[in-house]
């Protein structure tokens, strides 16, 4: 069932470029493919709107950026990206209300676009979730190192 949701934008060209964008140590659009997946399936559960929910989180991040963006930028877009996923998405896919505002309202609380629906909240959870596992694979080795030296550190001090 989900499959048949998202196959219209699984298979659009202009969807697949985000194929090549970098995001958290993994490609854009497998992180989105994960945002969707599991907020259908809560939503689901809930019995809240999971087509919305599953079509919405596809296209969450569906914007276009450069591959050598520097820090500034890709800290920029933290802020930005949300609006130009919205609009991108608006004009490929002629998105409805509730899934412009589960798109403009994913990066909520660190946005002042605060989410109107269920829906979004679901959105809001499952991206920030899968992003901070994603991040934190990103980063495993050297958050295990700094774990281990904070912890030589502490014993050190009790000794």
């Amino acid at each position: 069932e989900y499959i048949n949701i998202v196959k219209h934008i699984l298979s659009n060209d202009k969807f697949n470029e985000i194929k090549k964008i970098e995001h958290h140590g993994i490609t854009r659009y497998t992180h989105s493919v994960r945002v969707s997946y599991y907020s259908y399936k809560i939503c689901k559960a809930l019995k809240l709107d999971y087509v919305d929910a599953a079509r919405a989180g596809l296209l969450h991040d569906f914007y276009l950026s450069k591959e050598n963006r520097t820090f500034k930028e890709k800290f920029t877009e933290t802020f930005t990206h949300p609006k130009k996923a919205m609009e991108h998405a608006m004009e490929i896919y002629g998105i409805n209300g509730r899934e412009a505002d589960i798109i403009r309202s994913h990066m909520f609380p660190f946005t002042t676009s605060i989410p109107k629906y269920a829906e979004s909240c679901v959105v809001v959870l499952v991206d920030k979730t899968i992003g901070s596992f994603e991040f934190c694979r990103k980063f495993e080795k050297q958050l295990i190192y700094s774990a281990n030296i904070f912890m030589l550190f502490i014993i050190n001090m009790i000794k």
